[in-house]
């Protein structure tokens, strides 16, 4: 494993940058500001190896403001309603930082600290492990939660991320990675060509905050049916209640899994190169998300423009707004309790 150093916070804190490596060549960087994942290098059809997630090559482009790319997000992923939400009889107020709600944490969520950072590679696999402490009542959350995030890189072409967390308070945590993906690589504008497939049969329909509203519908007869391979942009522009309130898609899709064991949640495929996505996971819902808001003010890597749908996100999760819809999987953690989901981001090629 190759450390660099990356620059300083505004604060003066200094960021390094990790690069993990397999023995067929892929490799992943991970920044410990955010724990941000900023480059993944996977082979295509011909063995060429390219960059399939949305990055910058500065920390100076990461500190001036992102959405979320390639970042741990936490303590809460994803929304909650209103802002506010009640544990144990006591009501917690958060930052209204998405319109009337609350998004991936706060105004200072997990995905604008310094994470610390140690080499735990083994036989297996090069790993990287990164912990942070989050104080009781940092943006409104309740205990203090010590969170452990492991990005493992295998000989498999797998990246794995192992997170756990412990706290000393009733609290609520929902944690996951926001890369962007986009596996045509550099040269690819767009995701609508990419092929997908979501093992759900079912998702949870937003009003027009992009809160869930607590059905679980079918994706019966709707663009939101994913169980069998079908391009992305096939029917994002369908006139569709749901489509309108997210621009395109930004759902969480409830996987047939359930959650608890790993399981196959999505599979991508970008016929151009021949790279194939898989994503395995133990939550029980995943968010596809279609850069909707992505709007060309950012430029990254290699002089790239971040423009409307160039990657696309499968955050897997717990469902959004669980906190205040009693109905959801539970995200509450106690003290005594861990905290433990794992997702697997396996790569391959096709014809």
């Amino acid at each position: 494993m190759n450390k660099q150093a990356f620059g300083s916070t505004a604060d003066g804190q200094p960021v390094d940058i990790y690069t993990l490596t397999n023995k067929n060549g892929m490799q992943a960087s991970v920044i410990t500001y955010g724990g941000i994942l900023t480059r993944l290098q996977t082979p295509g059809r011909a063995g060429q190896l390219d960059d399939v997630v949305l990055g910058f090559d500065d920390l100076a482009s990461y500190l001036k403001g992102h959405p979320y790319m390639g970042a741990i997000v936490g303590r809460y992923g994803n929304r909650i309603g209103n802002a506010r939400f009640t544990l144990d009889g006591i009501e917690y107020k958060l930052a209204a930082n998405n319109g009337p709600n609350a998004l991936h944490g706060g105004l200072k969520g997990f995905d604008k600290v310094v994470w610390q950072a140690r080499d735990a590679s083994d036989a297996q696999a090069e790993r990287l492990e990164l912990r942070y402490l989050s104080k009781d009542g940092e943006e409104g959350y309740p205990g203090n939660l010590s969170v452990t995030v492991v990005y493992s890189l295998t000989d498999q072409n797998e990246l794995r991320i192992d997170y756990s967390a412990t706290t000393d308070k009733d609290t609520v945590v929902n944690l996951t990675n926001h890369s962007y993906f986009n596996l045509g690589g550099s040269s690819e504008p767009d995701i609508l060509g990419h092929e997908l497939t979501l093992y759900a049969d079912r998702f949870t329909p937003v009003d027009k905050t992009l809160i869930p509203t607590g059905e679980l519908r079918s994706v019966e007869g709707t663009p939101f049916d994913f169980r069998k391979p079908a391009l992305v942009g096939a029917r994002i522009n369908q006139k569709d209640e749901q489509l309108g309130f997210g621009g395109g898609y930004d759902h969480n899709f409830v996987l047939s899994s359930g959650g608890g064991s790993l399981a196959l949640a999505a599979r991508v495929r970008e016929p151009k190169s021949g790279r194939v996505m898989e994503v395995l996971t133990t939550e029980p819902g995943i968010q596809f998300y279609t850069g909707n808001f992505l709007d060309g003010s950012l430029t990254g890597r290699g002089g790239r423009v971040f423009t409307k749908r160039s990657g696309l996100c499968l955050e897997t999760q717990h469902f959004p707004d669980s906190p205040n819809k009693p109905a959801f999987p539970s995200t509450e953690l106690k003290p005594g309790q861990k905290y433990q989901t794992t997702t697997v981001y396996r790569f391959s090629v096709s014809d």
